[in-house]
């Protein structure tokens, strides 16, 4: 059986799209690498043995799926055009997120014309610690009515969050932002207050940028707590772990006992926070190495799903346009972003540094 060929334009965050080729379990060939010709982009194309492209007119016919991975207005990329182009010779199309709504629109129109899928990927919904967190809250609110959200993230990943809040949730509206709360100087995080598929939602933004290396200095990338009756859901970080508390409740009989422990209420033997999946985040050697591979490797395989089923793209861009609209509310309530300049880099601790040495 012939696997289906796919391109791979960029190679910053692209060669998260590469590596995913290295996998056994995945059933695509490499065509073949678009990009501008940079030694990284040459040095990509020598280590998977597949040629370099630098326009989409030396891309050859027999392409069937395009992953994108260079970014739209927001980021000062040609990523949306790169698409509309590959689109128009009747390749599918998985664009790496964020877009602007415009863009999105512009996307499907060209998805439209052209017969072919058009997909937005925000990568993160398919890390395996996000998944397991998503697959969980949807079995607690199918159980539980959500009674909060309690959300921190990143700048860089700002628009990802509300994705994932989208399908944990089965459910985008109705949302809304309050409006940000006072602003603390020198406070890393903007606060404020809000609505997402109808729950109360708390959110904090880490509103600043090192524009001299943009992808680093973040505290976090995602933390989200969604709490019901019975106790609360938290992704701790983007790369796991992930924990149920119990919600503390003192049982009716334990008003009339001499001794708290002495009541035979069953919860209490239940530990108050436990773990579904590892009790320990990944290593970011390992969340480099396997799980973005891992990740890029299903939203390639999920696409082609699509193809395979000749699904239309109009609801998936309108869901998307729905978030980015929210995702650009939120960052105009927090005001301008602030940027640091740190003098050096951070010195970066494990927990082994917090223990006392041993006697």
């Amino acid at each position: 059986m012939t696997r289906p060929r796919v391109l791979v334009a960029g190679t910053g965050f692209g060669r998260a799209y590469l590596a995913a080729f290295e996998r056994a379990d995945l059933g695509f060939e490499l065509a073949g690498i678009l990009a501008s010709g940079s030694a990284r982009s040459r040095a990509c194309a020598a280590h998977y043995g597949v040629p370099l492209w630098s326009s989409v007119a030396e891309v050859p016919g027999d392409v069937d799926l395009a992953c994108v991975v260079v970014g739209g207005v927001m980021n000062g990329g040609p990523g949306p055009e790169l698409s509309r182009a590959l689109m128009r010779r009747g390749v599918h199309v998985l664009q790496e997120h964020p877009l602007h709504p415009d863009e999105l629109v512009a996307c499907l129109r060209a998805a439209t014309e052209s017969g072919v899928v058009f997909r937005l990927n925000t990568h993160y919904p398919h890390v395996e610690p996000v998944r397991r967190f998503i697959a969980a809250a949807r079995r607690l609110v199918a159980r539980q009515r959500p009674l909060f959200l309690d959300v921190t993230c990143a700048f860089q990943v700002l628009y990802t969050v509300f994705d994932i809040l989208g399908q944990a949730l089965g459910t985008i509206r109705p949302h809304g932002v309050d409006g940000a709360l006072a602003e603390t100087p020198e406070a890393p995080y903007r606060s404020l207050t809000g609505r997402f598929a109808g729950v109360p939602m708390s959110f904090r933004l880490q509103n600043e940028l090192v524009p001299s290396d943009p992808d680093n200095y973040s505290h976090l990338f995602h933390r989200i707590t969604l709490g019901t009756d019975g106790g609360h859901l938290t992704l701790v970080n983007t790369h796991g772990p992930v924990q149920w508390s119990m919600r503390p409740h003192m049982p009716g009989d334990m008003k009339d006992l001499v001794r708290f422990g002495d009541s035979a209420a069953p919860h209490l033997k239940v530990p108050s926070v436990e773990h579904l999946g590892p009790a320990q985040g990944a290593s970011y050697d390992e969340v480099l190495r396997e799980l973005w591979p891992q990740a890029t490797a299903r939203a390639v395989a999920a696409l082609w799903d699509e193809v395979r089923s000749s699904a239309d793209s109009r609801g998936h861009v309108q869901y998307h346009v729905a978030l980015t609209k929210l995702a650009m509310r939120v960052s105009e309530a927090c005001g301008p972003v602030r940027l640091r300049h740190p003098q050096a880099p951070p010195e970066l601790l494990a927990a082994s540094d917090l223990l006392e040495a041993p006697a």
